[in-house]
């Protein structure tokens, strides 16, 4: 579950005490949270919270630079207990040998602090354009990726997928490393999908997780759990019906939507032959 999903889902607007959250994460049945590194002082009651609900740890970075990741990889470190970071690389108007030599260097840094690092597909990052994506992955024997296919879909105003878009998405689930479950409509970053899934764009996303899963299993990580997260942002990344005021009035609830998303990865998961 991501940490971010849980911000505004309290009737008191997120004064819910921390390990209260923990324990609606845990009794749900999620295995771990998706989060930051803690600030120091902060550090030790994460710890603890994570060890007595059992529950695993990795974060966020927002590096532009391979400085950046360094010192990121040192705070990271430092906490332990991360079992990987997901990284959105805050450069978008980097391209080419220069892109490909930033994302390079970052795996080399990943690899000697002993953390891995997995590159998000999104918007206004290095990964923004899909094209210039895949051929990352073509150029970069190792680079592994984050997948949240919602900043495709609504980038290319995807109603439906063509099948030029489908053979560049699939080139990039050979690398899926971790997911992030959102869906898109083409037209909005974060839709409903109802309370079964029956949005029209959920058996798209179904098959992307499907596909990011299978060739996930078929890189012999068995040894190792697959990072299925479930990310709703809260506004204004949600959609609100008072786009003019404060922009707190959801449209859906992004918890009942976790729920449900979580029950679609499992089924997934369970029909993948192992």
């Amino acid at each position: 579950m991501s940490w971010w999903t849980m911000n505004g889902l309290d009737k008191d607007d997120g004064s819910r005490q921390m390990e209260e959250r923990f324990n609606r994460i845990a009794e749900a049945g999620f295995d771990g949270i998706n989060g930051f590194v803690p600030a120091p002082e902060e550090a030790d009651n994460w710890r603890k919270l994570l060890n007595k609900y059992g529950l695993s740890f990795s974060v966020n970075a927002y590096p532009k630079s391979a400085a950046d990741m360094a010192q990121f990889l040192s705070k990271a470190k430092l906490f332990g207990q991360i079992d990987f970071i997901n990284a959105q690389v805050l450069t978008p108007f980097l391209y080419g040998q220069s892109a490909e030599r930033l994302i390079s260097e970052i795996n080399a840094l990943s690899n000697e602090a002993g953390i891995p690092v997995y590159i998000e597909t999104h918007r206004g990052t290095i990964t923004q354009d899909l094209i210039r994506t895949v051929r990352y992955a073509e150029h970069i024997e190792d680079l592994r990726f984050t997948i949240d296919f919602s900043h495709y879909v609504v980038a290319g105003e995807m109603h439906t997928v063509s099948e030029e878009a489908e053979t560049l998405l699939q080139k990039l689930l050979t690398r899926t490393s971790s997911i992030h479950a959102r869906v898109s409509n083409g037209e909005q970053i974060q839709v409903d999908v109802g309370e079964c899934g029956e949005h029209p764009m959920m058996r798209h996303f179904e098959r992307w997780w499907r596909s990011g899963m299978t060739n996930w299993l078929n890189d012999n990580n068995l040894d190792r759990p697959f990072p299925f997260i479930c990310e709703l942002g809260p506004p204004p990344y949600a959609i609100t019906i008072d786009e003019y005021g404060d922009r707190r009035r959801e449209i859906g609830d992004r918890w009942s939507q976790s729920l449900v998303f979580a029950q679609i990865a499992r089924s997934i998961w369970k029909d993948i032959p192992k």
